[in-house]
């Protein structure tokens, strides 16, 4: 079952997609995603750099060209609306869908994914902290601010956390207490 409603007159459809249950899937509860399909022209770029963005920021996978998806909440599904509308302010075209993958496996390759883009954010924030060891302490003390607000950034977008979350949260934590007994 599907219903489609016309969100405003610039050509942006707003689609719930509910998946019927059949007997081959009942009782298997799959994760939902949302998804945002968009086409932005080609000129000027300056959208289209905003929207990748914007994209990145919140950790979406992109499944194809011109195709986003975020595990399903409220947060995320706001989130693509309000990218959809700069698409679609932008001249382009945008559509958001709500929906399910048809198999596990091609959900855990899809976590897995972005979870390997994480996780290879983690590891630069493990190097950055490294290498916050051989400043000096007022260096150090200003290093972990920023390390800190990277780390919250990344777990903003951290939906299928991979072990190095908790490495990259012990290093800073260690970090802040060799900046605490400089301080002391």
């Amino acid at each position: 079952m599907s219903k489609a409603t016309a969100h405003s007159p610039q050509r942006l459809r707003c689609v719930e997609y509910e998946t019927v249950v059949t007997g081959a899937t009942k009782g298997v509860r799959r994760g939902q995603w949302v998804l945002l399909a968009y086409r932005l022209p080609r000129a000027p770029s300056t959208p289209r750099i905003a929207l990748w963005r914007n994209l990145r920021r919140l950790g979406a996978a992109q499944v194809l060209d011109g195709l986003a998806a975020l595990p399903l909440d409220a947060r995320n599904r706001e989130q693509l609306e309000w990218l959809a509308d700069g698409v679609v302010q932008a001249g382009g075209e945008a559509t958001i869908w709500v929906g399910e993958l048809a198999s596990a496996a091609q959900e855990r390759e899809l976590a897995g994914r972005m979870a390997e883009l994480v996780a290879a954010d983690y590891r630069r924030l493990l190097e950055d902290v490294a290498a916050a060891h051989a400043e000096t302490a007022g260096q150090r003390r200003r290093t972990l601010g920023r390390l800190r607000r990277e780390l919250r950034r990344i777990r903003v977008r951290d939906y299928f956390p991979p072990p190095e979350r908790e490495r990259a949260q012990r290093a800073v934590e260690t970090l802040a207490d060799l900046v605490e007994e400089a301080v002391a």
